[in-house]
Protein backbone atom coordinates (compact mmCIF):
# COMPACT_ATOMS: atom_id res chain seq x y z
CA UNK A 1 0.00 0.00 0.00
CA UNK A 2 1.59 3.29 -1.26
CA UNK A 3 2.01 5.88 1.68
CA UNK A 4 -0.46 8.72 2.05
CA UNK A 5 1.34 12.22 0.81
CA UNK A 6 0.91 14.74 4.36
CA UNK A 7 -0.89 17.65 4.37
CA UNK A 8 1.87 20.02 4.39
CA UNK A 9 -0.03 22.85 4.53
CA UNK A 10 -1.89 22.07 7.77
CA UNK A 11 0.82 20.35 9.40
CA UNK A 12 3.55 22.59 9.17
CA UNK A 13 1.27 26.10 9.29
CA UNK A 14 1.89 27.56 12.32
CA UNK A 15 -0.59 28.27 15.03
CA UNK A 16 -1.26 31.55 17.06
CA UNK A 17 1.46 31.21 19.91
CA UNK A 18 0.12 29.94 22.96
CA UNK A 19 2.51 29.30 26.65
CA UNK A 20 3.38 25.35 26.97
CA UNK A 21 0.57 23.29 28.67
CA UNK A 22 0.81 23.22 32.61
CA UNK A 23 0.12 20.24 34.51
CA UNK A 24 -1.48 22.08 37.28
CA UNK A 25 -3.94 24.96 37.71
CA UNK A 26 -2.14 26.94 40.23
CA UNK A 27 0.63 27.48 37.48
CA UNK A 28 -0.97 29.91 35.49
CA UNK A 29 -0.56 32.56 38.98
CA UNK A 30 3.58 32.25 37.50
CA UNK A 31 3.50 32.59 34.44
CA UNK A 32 4.67 35.81 33.22
CA UNK A 33 1.99 36.86 30.07
CA UNK A 34 3.98 39.42 28.47
CA UNK A 35 6.80 36.74 27.48
CA UNK A 36 8.87 38.82 25.20
CA UNK A 37 11.32 37.30 22.36
CA UNK A 38 14.82 35.75 22.33
CA UNK A 39 17.23 36.87 24.69
CA UNK A 40 20.94 37.73 24.30
CA UNK A 41 21.52 35.21 26.98
CA UNK A 42 19.93 32.68 25.55
CA UNK A 43 23.02 32.33 22.79
CA UNK A 44 26.14 31.67 23.74
CA UNK A 45 27.89 34.67 24.90
CA UNK A 46 30.62 34.62 21.98
CA UNK A 47 28.50 33.30 19.41
CA UNK A 48 26.66 36.00 18.47
CA UNK A 49 28.86 38.02 15.98
CA UNK A 50 26.81 40.67 14.15
CA UNK A 51 30.21 41.64 11.70
CA UNK A 52 30.48 38.05 10.83
CA UNK A 53 26.94 38.36 9.40
CA UNK A 54 28.02 41.30 7.64
CA UNK A 55 31.39 39.94 6.67
CA UNK A 56 28.91 36.32 5.35
CA UNK A 57 27.23 38.69 3.05
CA UNK A 58 29.66 39.92 1.05
CA UNK A 59 31.80 36.26 0.46
CA UNK A 60 31.23 33.34 -1.52
CA UNK A 61 31.81 30.21 0.01
CA UNK A 62 32.96 27.38 -2.24
CA UNK A 63 34.11 23.39 -1.80
CA UNK A 64 36.28 23.42 -4.70
CA UNK A 65 38.34 20.52 -4.55
CA UNK A 66 38.47 16.62 -2.81
CA UNK A 67 41.80 14.92 -2.34
CA UNK A 68 42.78 11.63 -1.63
CA UNK A 69 44.52 11.04 1.64
CA UNK A 70 46.25 8.48 4.24
CA UNK A 71 46.91 8.58 7.60
CA UNK A 72 46.68 8.07 11.09
CA UNK A 73 44.18 8.08 13.46
CA UNK A 74 43.48 8.31 16.94
CA UNK A 75 44.71 4.92 17.84
CA UNK A 76 47.61 5.24 15.73
CA UNK A 77 46.34 3.07 12.90
CA UNK A 78 46.99 4.20 9.34
CA UNK A 79 43.66 4.91 7.43
CA UNK A 80 42.50 6.54 3.93
CA UNK A 81 39.91 9.30 3.94
CA UNK A 82 38.97 12.59 1.55
CA UNK A 83 39.74 16.01 2.85
CA UNK A 84 37.52 19.00 0.89
CA UNK A 85 39.38 22.50 -0.22
CA UNK A 86 37.16 25.35 1.08
CA UNK A 87 37.65 28.22 -0.58
CA UNK A 88 35.97 31.99 0.63
CA UNK A 89 36.31 34.52 -1.36
CA UNK A 90 35.24 38.86 -1.01
CA UNK A 91 33.10 39.87 -3.27
CA UNK A 92 34.19 43.24 -4.08
CA UNK A 93 31.26 44.32 -6.67
CA UNK A 94 28.40 42.31 -7.82
CA UNK A 95 29.43 42.71 -11.28
CA UNK A 96 33.47 42.72 -10.91
CA UNK A 97 35.88 39.63 -10.15
CA UNK A 98 36.11 37.81 -6.98
CA UNK A 99 39.24 38.22 -5.00
CA UNK A 100 40.41 34.72 -2.85
CA UNK A 101 40.99 35.53 1.03
CA UNK A 102 40.88 32.01 2.59
CA UNK A 103 41.09 28.07 1.96
CA UNK A 104 41.72 25.39 4.29
CA UNK A 105 40.99 21.29 3.88
CA UNK A 106 38.68 20.19 5.82
CA UNK A 107 37.59 16.51 6.46
CA UNK A 108 33.88 14.85 6.58
CA UNK A 109 34.60 14.46 10.48
CA UNK A 110 34.85 18.18 10.79
CA UNK A 111 31.57 18.65 8.84
CA UNK A 112 30.32 16.74 11.61
CA UNK A 113 31.29 18.08 14.29
CA UNK A 114 30.11 21.51 12.85
CA UNK A 115 26.90 20.24 12.86
CA UNK A 116 26.88 18.20 16.27
CA UNK A 117 27.81 22.28 17.94
CA UNK A 118 24.88 23.79 16.13
CA UNK A 119 22.33 21.16 17.33
CA UNK A 120 23.19 21.68 20.81
CA UNK A 121 23.70 25.80 20.50
CA UNK A 122 20.70 26.68 18.41
CA UNK A 123 17.91 23.61 19.29
CA UNK A 124 15.57 25.73 17.85
CA UNK A 125 16.57 25.67 14.28
CA UNK A 126 15.73 23.45 11.51
CA UNK A 127 19.90 22.67 11.26
CA UNK A 128 20.56 21.69 7.69
CA UNK A 129 21.96 18.02 7.06
CA UNK A 130 24.78 16.91 5.43
CA UNK A 131 25.15 14.53 2.58
CA UNK A 132 25.35 11.03 3.16
CA UNK A 133 28.94 9.34 4.23
CA UNK A 134 27.84 6.11 2.38
CA UNK A 135 25.56 6.28 -1.14
CA UNK A 136 22.31 4.80 -0.78
CA UNK A 137 19.27 4.61 -2.86
CA UNK A 138 21.90 3.41 -5.97
CA UNK A 139 21.09 1.84 -8.61
CA UNK A 140 22.62 -1.26 -8.95
CA UNK A 141 25.47 -0.62 -11.60
CA UNK A 142 26.58 3.11 -9.89
CA UNK A 143 29.27 2.59 -7.04
CA UNK A 144 28.21 2.89 -3.50
CA UNK A 145 31.79 3.08 -2.40
CA UNK A 146 32.41 6.15 -0.14
CA UNK A 147 35.70 6.35 -2.40
CA UNK A 148 34.69 6.06 -5.37
CA UNK A 149 35.50 9.54 -7.77
CA UNK A 150 31.85 10.07 -8.59
CA UNK A 151 30.38 9.32 -5.64
CA UNK A 152 33.10 12.23 -3.66
CA UNK A 153 32.37 14.41 -5.94
CA UNK A 154 28.66 14.12 -5.52
CA UNK A 155 29.66 14.33 -1.63
CA UNK A 156 31.42 17.50 -2.71
CA UNK A 157 28.65 19.69 -3.79
CA UNK A 158 26.58 18.14 -1.05
CA UNK A 159 28.90 19.35 1.39
CA UNK A 160 29.35 22.67 -0.09
CA UNK A 161 25.45 23.11 -0.28
CA UNK A 162 25.39 22.52 3.37
CA UNK A 163 27.77 25.53 4.23
CA UNK A 164 25.64 27.69 2.13
CA UNK A 165 22.42 26.92 3.67
CA UNK A 166 23.96 28.04 6.91
CA UNK A 167 25.63 30.99 5.54
CA UNK A 168 22.14 31.74 4.18
CA UNK A 169 20.50 31.46 7.81
CA UNK A 170 19.24 34.61 9.72
CA UNK A 171 20.56 32.98 13.16
CA UNK A 172 23.43 30.11 12.02
CA UNK A 173 25.64 32.59 9.69
CA UNK A 174 26.17 35.12 12.85
CA UNK A 175 28.38 31.85 14.92
CA UNK A 176 31.66 32.43 15.74
CA UNK A 177 32.38 28.62 15.10
CA UNK A 178 31.21 28.61 11.82
CA UNK A 179 33.34 31.39 11.11
CA UNK A 180 35.81 29.73 12.48
CA UNK A 181 35.46 26.71 10.57
CA UNK A 182 35.97 28.60 7.57
CA UNK A 183 38.82 30.77 8.31
CA UNK A 184 40.72 29.04 10.98
CA UNK A 185 42.65 25.63 9.65
CA UNK A 186 44.87 25.17 13.01
CA UNK A 187 43.06 24.02 16.36
CA UNK A 188 39.84 24.63 15.15
CA UNK A 189 38.68 21.40 16.79
CA UNK A 190 39.66 22.26 20.17
CA UNK A 191 38.03 25.78 20.03
CA UNK A 192 35.19 24.00 19.22
CA UNK A 193 35.35 21.49 22.32
CA UNK A 194 36.17 24.43 24.54
CA UNK A 195 32.94 25.74 23.99
CA UNK A 196 31.41 22.63 26.38
CA UNK A 197 28.87 21.91 24.01
CA UNK A 198 29.00 17.81 24.88
CA UNK A 199 28.05 18.40 28.51
CA UNK A 200 24.89 20.36 27.27
CA UNK A 201 24.17 17.70 24.38
CA UNK A 202 20.46 15.81 25.83
CA UNK A 203 21.17 11.96 26.02
CA UNK A 204 19.49 9.57 23.98
CA UNK A 205 17.78 8.13 27.02
CA UNK A 206 16.60 11.16 28.47
CA UNK A 207 15.14 12.21 25.14
CA UNK A 208 13.78 8.63 25.18
CA UNK A 209 12.43 9.19 28.64
CA UNK A 210 10.63 12.61 27.83
CA UNK A 211 8.89 10.82 24.77
CA UNK A 212 6.93 8.74 26.30
CA UNK A 213 6.20 10.86 29.80
CA UNK A 214 5.38 13.78 28.74
CA UNK A 215 1.52 14.24 29.98
CA UNK A 216 0.52 17.57 28.11
CA UNK A 217 2.71 17.33 24.07
CA UNK A 218 2.07 20.11 22.31
CA UNK A 219 -0.24 19.14 19.46
CA UNK A 220 1.34 21.03 16.98
CA UNK A 221 4.95 19.35 17.50
CA UNK A 222 3.57 15.99 17.25
CA UNK A 223 1.73 16.60 14.19
CA UNK A 224 5.67 18.07 12.91
CA UNK A 225 6.75 14.75 14.36
CA UNK A 226 4.23 12.43 12.12
CA UNK A 227 4.85 14.81 9.21
CA UNK A 228 8.18 14.07 9.34
CA UNK A 229 7.95 10.54 9.70
CA UNK A 230 5.60 10.38 6.69
CA UNK A 231 7.79 13.17 4.52
CA UNK A 232 11.15 10.37 5.36
CA UNK A 233 8.47 7.04 4.32
CA UNK A 234 7.56 9.02 0.99
CA UNK A 235 10.94 10.21 0.15
CA UNK A 236 12.51 7.17 0.54
CA UNK A 237 10.18 5.17 -1.27
CA UNK A 238 10.77 7.32 -4.22
CA UNK A 239 14.06 6.86 -4.11
CA UNK A 240 13.49 3.13 -4.47
CA UNK A 241 11.14 3.63 -7.24
CA UNK A 242 13.84 5.60 -8.82
CA UNK A 243 16.60 3.68 -8.96
CA UNK A 244 14.26 0.97 -9.68
CA UNK A 245 13.38 2.72 -13.01
CA UNK A 246 16.95 3.56 -13.26
CA UNK A 247 17.77 -0.15 -13.79
CA UNK A 248 15.32 -0.44 -16.35
CA UNK A 249 15.92 2.02 -18.29
CA UNK A 250 19.73 1.49 -18.48
CA UNK A 251 18.50 -2.49 -19.70
CA UNK A 252 16.57 -0.58 -22.51
CA UNK A 253 20.17 1.34 -23.18
CA UNK A 254 21.48 -1.34 -23.53
CA UNK A 255 20.03 -3.32 -25.60
CA UNK A 256 20.09 -0.05 -28.54
CA UNK A 257 23.44 -1.12 -28.12
CA UNK A 258 22.54 -4.22 -29.36
CA UNK A 259 20.83 -3.25 -32.39
CA UNK A 260 23.76 -1.63 -33.07
CA UNK A 261 26.11 -4.53 -33.08
CA UNK A 262 23.13 -5.94 -35.08
CA UNK A 263 22.82 -3.31 -37.83
CA UNK A 264 26.70 -2.85 -37.83
CA UNK A 265 27.29 -6.70 -38.72
CA UNK A 266 24.81 -6.96 -41.10
CA UNK A 267 26.11 -4.25 -43.16
CA UNK A 268 28.91 -5.87 -44.03
CA UNK A 269 26.91 -8.75 -45.96
CA UNK A 270 25.13 -6.02 -47.64
CA UNK A 271 26.42 -3.82 -51.01
CA UNK A 272 23.26 -1.86 -51.77
CA UNK A 273 22.20 -1.46 -47.83
CA UNK A 274 25.32 -1.44 -45.95
CA UNK A 275 25.79 2.18 -45.76
CA UNK A 276 22.09 2.40 -44.59
CA UNK A 277 22.53 -0.32 -41.82
CA UNK A 278 25.75 1.21 -40.54
CA UNK A 279 24.41 4.76 -40.06
CA UNK A 280 21.24 3.27 -38.30
CA UNK A 281 23.66 1.31 -36.24
CA UNK A 282 25.68 4.14 -35.31
CA UNK A 283 23.05 6.42 -33.85
CA UNK A 284 21.95 3.39 -31.94
CA UNK A 285 25.68 2.89 -30.26
CA UNK A 286 25.59 6.92 -29.74
CA UNK A 287 22.06 6.68 -28.17
CA UNK A 288 23.26 3.25 -25.88
CA UNK A 289 26.10 4.67 -24.79
CA UNK A 290 25.02 8.17 -23.26
CA UNK A 291 22.54 6.49 -20.38
CA UNK A 292 25.69 6.49 -18.15
CA UNK A 293 26.02 10.18 -18.06
CA UNK A 294 22.10 10.31 -17.80
CA UNK A 295 21.55 8.40 -15.03
CA UNK A 296 24.74 9.87 -13.49
CA UNK A 297 23.02 13.68 -13.66
CA UNK A 298 19.94 11.86 -12.23
CA UNK A 299 22.14 11.20 -8.92
CA UNK A 300 22.29 15.06 -8.76
CA UNK A 301 18.66 14.74 -8.74
CA UNK A 302 18.49 11.91 -6.50
CA UNK A 303 20.65 13.66 -3.93
CA UNK A 304 18.11 16.88 -3.63
CA UNK A 305 15.42 14.41 -2.78
CA UNK A 306 18.14 12.96 -0.37
CA UNK A 307 18.46 16.08 1.92
CA UNK A 308 15.31 16.81 2.13
CA UNK A 309 15.49 12.60 3.34
CA UNK A 310 17.67 13.81 6.48
CA UNK A 311 16.18 17.01 7.12
CA UNK A 312 13.06 15.06 8.34
CA UNK A 313 15.41 13.55 11.26
CA UNK A 314 16.32 17.46 11.69
CA UNK A 315 12.77 18.51 12.06
CA UNK A 316 12.20 15.38 14.65
CA UNK A 317 15.04 17.10 16.47
CA UNK A 318 13.40 20.21 17.05
CA UNK A 319 10.65 18.24 18.24
CA UNK A 320 12.58 16.05 20.75
CA UNK A 321 13.73 19.25 22.52
CA UNK A 322 10.33 20.56 22.95
CA UNK A 323 9.51 17.43 24.68
CA UNK A 324 12.49 17.66 26.93
CA UNK A 325 11.84 21.22 27.49
CA UNK A 326 7.98 20.06 28.54
CA UNK A 327 9.21 17.23 30.29
CA UNK A 328 11.14 19.74 32.43
CA UNK A 329 8.22 21.89 33.05
CA UNK A 330 6.17 19.59 34.12
CA UNK A 331 8.55 17.78 36.58
CA UNK A 332 9.37 20.91 37.97
CA UNK A 333 5.24 21.84 38.44
CA UNK A 334 4.83 18.10 40.13
CA UNK A 335 7.60 19.14 42.24
CA UNK A 336 5.97 22.26 43.41
CA UNK A 337 2.62 21.13 43.91
CA UNK A 338 4.39 18.64 45.78
CA UNK A 339 6.07 21.57 48.38
CA UNK A 340 3.09 23.51 48.80
CA UNK A 341 1.02 20.56 49.94
CA UNK A 342 3.37 19.55 52.58
CA UNK A 343 3.63 23.11 53.48
CA UNK A 344 -0.06 23.30 54.18
CA UNK A 345 -0.03 19.66 55.95
CA UNK A 346 2.51 21.31 58.04
CA UNK A 347 0.82 24.58 58.61
CA UNK A 348 -2.84 22.93 59.00
CA UNK A 349 -1.22 19.67 61.27
CA UNK A 350 -3.93 17.29 58.85
CA UNK A 351 -1.92 15.06 56.67
CA UNK A 352 -3.77 14.40 53.44
CA UNK A 353 -2.04 11.35 51.68
CA UNK A 354 -0.30 8.73 52.78
CA UNK A 355 3.44 9.05 53.39
CA UNK A 356 6.40 7.81 55.26
CA UNK A 357 7.10 11.15 57.38
CA UNK A 358 3.25 10.76 58.20
CA UNK A 359 3.68 7.17 59.36
CA UNK A 360 6.71 7.92 61.43
CA UNK A 361 4.96 11.16 63.11
CA UNK A 362 2.15 8.12 64.46
CA UNK A 363 4.74 6.02 65.60
CA UNK A 364 7.26 8.18 66.90
CA UNK A 365 5.39 11.20 67.85
CA UNK A 366 4.78 14.56 66.94
CA UNK A 367 7.76 17.22 65.61
CA UNK A 368 8.14 20.03 68.34
CA UNK A 369 6.53 23.54 67.52
CA UNK A 370 10.15 24.85 66.62
CA UNK A 371 10.84 22.11 64.38
CA UNK A 372 7.51 22.49 62.16
CA UNK A 373 8.33 26.04 61.91
CA UNK A 374 11.82 25.37 60.69
CA UNK A 375 10.62 22.92 58.08
CA UNK A 376 8.24 25.01 57.24
CA UNK A 377 10.80 27.93 56.59
CA UNK A 378 12.62 26.23 54.68
CA UNK A 379 9.55 24.44 52.40
CA UNK A 380 8.18 27.66 51.97
CA UNK A 381 12.26 29.09 50.34
CA UNK A 382 12.25 25.88 48.50
CA UNK A 383 8.45 27.25 46.86
CA UNK A 384 9.94 30.40 46.27
CA UNK A 385 12.65 29.11 44.48
CA UNK A 386 10.13 26.60 42.30
CA UNK A 387 7.58 29.42 41.20
CA UNK A 388 10.79 31.42 39.90
CA UNK A 389 12.40 28.44 38.25
CA UNK A 390 8.65 27.46 37.09
CA UNK A 391 8.19 30.75 35.70
CA UNK A 392 11.69 31.14 33.70
CA UNK A 393 11.01 27.18 32.59
CA UNK A 394 7.35 28.36 31.30
CA UNK A 395 8.89 31.96 29.54
CA UNK A 396 12.02 30.13 27.95
CA UNK A 397 9.78 27.55 26.59
CA UNK A 398 7.66 30.24 25.07
CA UNK A 399 10.29 31.91 23.53
CA UNK A 400 11.49 28.26 22.37
CA UNK A 401 7.93 27.72 20.30
CA UNK A 402 7.62 31.11 18.96
CA UNK A 403 11.27 31.10 17.54
CA UNK A 404 10.96 27.31 16.43
CA UNK A 405 7.83 27.93 14.60
CA UNK A 406 9.12 30.86 13.02
CA UNK A 407 12.51 29.06 11.54
CA UNK A 408 9.91 25.95 10.85
CA UNK A 409 8.26 28.50 8.55
CA UNK A 410 11.36 29.46 6.94
CA UNK A 411 12.15 25.90 6.60
CA UNK A 412 8.74 25.10 4.73
CA UNK A 413 9.06 27.73 2.33
CA UNK A 414 12.41 26.74 0.85
CA UNK A 415 11.42 23.04 0.80
CA UNK A 416 8.62 24.01 -1.42
CA UNK A 417 11.21 25.57 -3.85
CA UNK A 418 13.39 23.68 -3.82
CA UNK A 419 11.30 20.29 -4.24
CA UNK A 420 9.35 22.33 -7.06
CA UNK A 421 12.68 23.19 -8.73
CA UNK A 422 13.98 19.88 -8.48
CA UNK A 423 11.10 18.00 -9.82
CA UNK A 424 10.46 20.19 -12.87
CA UNK A 425 14.48 19.44 -13.55
CA UNK A 426 13.49 15.59 -13.13
CA UNK A 427 10.68 16.03 -15.66
CA UNK A 428 11.93 18.06 -18.09
CA UNK A 429 14.62 15.65 -18.17
CA UNK A 430 12.78 12.46 -18.59
CA UNK A 431 11.14 14.91 -21.41
CA UNK A 432 14.56 15.59 -22.85
CA UNK A 433 15.32 12.04 -22.78
CA UNK A 434 12.21 10.63 -24.96
CA UNK A 435 12.71 13.30 -27.47
CA UNK A 436 16.28 11.94 -28.07
CA UNK A 437 15.21 8.61 -28.14
CA UNK A 438 12.52 9.30 -30.90
CA UNK A 439 14.97 11.51 -32.69
CA UNK A 440 17.10 8.15 -33.36
CA UNK A 441 14.74 6.16 -34.40
CA UNK A 442 13.42 9.54 -36.65
CA UNK A 443 17.40 9.06 -38.03
CA UNK A 444 17.32 5.35 -38.20
CA UNK A 445 13.79 5.47 -39.98
CA UNK A 446 15.65 7.99 -42.87
CA UNK A 447 18.14 5.74 -42.51
CA UNK A 448 16.35 3.16 -43.61
CA UNK A 449 14.07 4.72 -46.19
CA UNK A 450 17.09 5.59 -48.34
CA UNK A 451 18.62 2.08 -48.56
Amino acid sequence: MEPATPDLGRLLQPSPLEPLGHTDAGLEAVVDEDAEGVRDEDVPGDQTMTENNFWLKKIEISVSEAEKRTGRNAMNMQETYTAYLIETRSVEHIDGPSVLTDSLWRRYSEFELLRNYLLVYYPHVVVPPLPEKRAEFVWHKLSADNMDPDFVERRRIGLENFLLRIASHPILCRDKIFYLFLTQEGNWKETVYETGFQLKADSRLKALNATFRVKNPDKRFTELKHYSDELQSVISHLLRVRARVADRLYGVYKVHGNYGRVFSEWSAIEKEMGDGLQSAGHHMDVYASSIDDILEDEEHYADQLKEYLFYAEALRAVCRKHELMQYDLEMAAQDLASKKQQCEELATGTVRTFSLKGMTTKLFGQETPEQREARIKVLEEQISEGEQQLKSKNLEGREFVKNAWADIERFKEQKNRDLKEALISYAVMQISMCKKGIQVWTNAKECFSKM
